[in-house]
């Protein structure tokens, strides 16, 4: 990876942009270059280097067939979280984390599998024998499960680690993993925490564009680790 290239991509997904000076963590201090107008403006040439241990951990995951859950449920990630997770064959969640997603995942599967079942059950018309207020009620129950659960349909087991954007958004998620001993790895944003995650990239998590290319540098790694895999 070209230094000099990649800082240039990073300023021109506008990576750089942080929030207000009056919403920055105390943590991140260290990776704020300046303060424009009352914003803070993040030092890219440190981001590169935490993404550079952030894309190293990908690769590593990839190398030994472990499964990442991507996580990002704000209206900026929900897309490109979906996309690139469906494009590595990953678990994610886009809409809303459902507590216990990770503590209690065997719960979450009986509900994953009952959403599976009734899927089946629809197909094949075996629904018909209920009323129609009956039918009704079902399709709302498994709009809900869907809502919830699409990301998570493949997944047998808890995942070996977590990708999330904005770990204060997903502050719910990031303590599940942490309660799990998952490695988090994170693009998180100057009013974020970062010594809650392992790998953290400090950068703008609010922009489609900053997100999106954080994304195709993490599917870049993985892709990188699986093909060593197969090999």
């Amino acid at each position: 990876m070209s230094t000099q290239n990649t800082v240039e991509e990073m300023f021109q997904a506008g990576v750089h942009y942080g929030y207000s000076k009056s919403r920055r963590h105390p943590s991140v201090s260290s990776f704020v270059f300046t303060t424009k107008n009352g914003v803070d403006i993040i030092d890219i040439e440190k981001t590169e280097n935490l993404l550079e241990k952030a894309l190293e951990a990908v690769t590593k995951l990839a190398a030994s067939g472990k499964t990442i859950l991507f996580v990002g449920t704000k209206p900026e990630a929900r897309q490109q979280i979906v996309e690139v997770a469906l494009s590595l064959n990953m678990p994610y969640v886009s809409e809303r984390w459902v507590g216990g997603a990770l503590t209690n995942f065997p719960e979450i599967k009986k509900r994953i599998i009952k959403l599976l079942d009734l899927r089946d059950q629809k197909e094949k018309g075996e629904l018909d024998r209920y009323t129609k207020k009956e039918r009704l009620l079902i399709d709302r129950e498994m709009d809900d499960m869907t809502k919830n659960f699409q990301g998570l349909t493949g997944i047998t087991k808890t995942p070996d680690a977590m990708f999330v954007i904005d770990p204060k958004k997903e502050q719910i998620a990031v303590t599940e993993a942490q309660k799990m001993n998952l490695p988090i790895i994170s693009v998180l944003n100057t009013d974020c925490d970062l010594k809650q995650v392992e790998y953290p990239i400090v950068a703008n998590d609010a922009s489609v564009l900053s997100i999106t290319f954080f994304l195709s540098k993490i599917k870049e790694a993985y892709t990188k680790g699986s093909n060593g895999l197969t090999k």
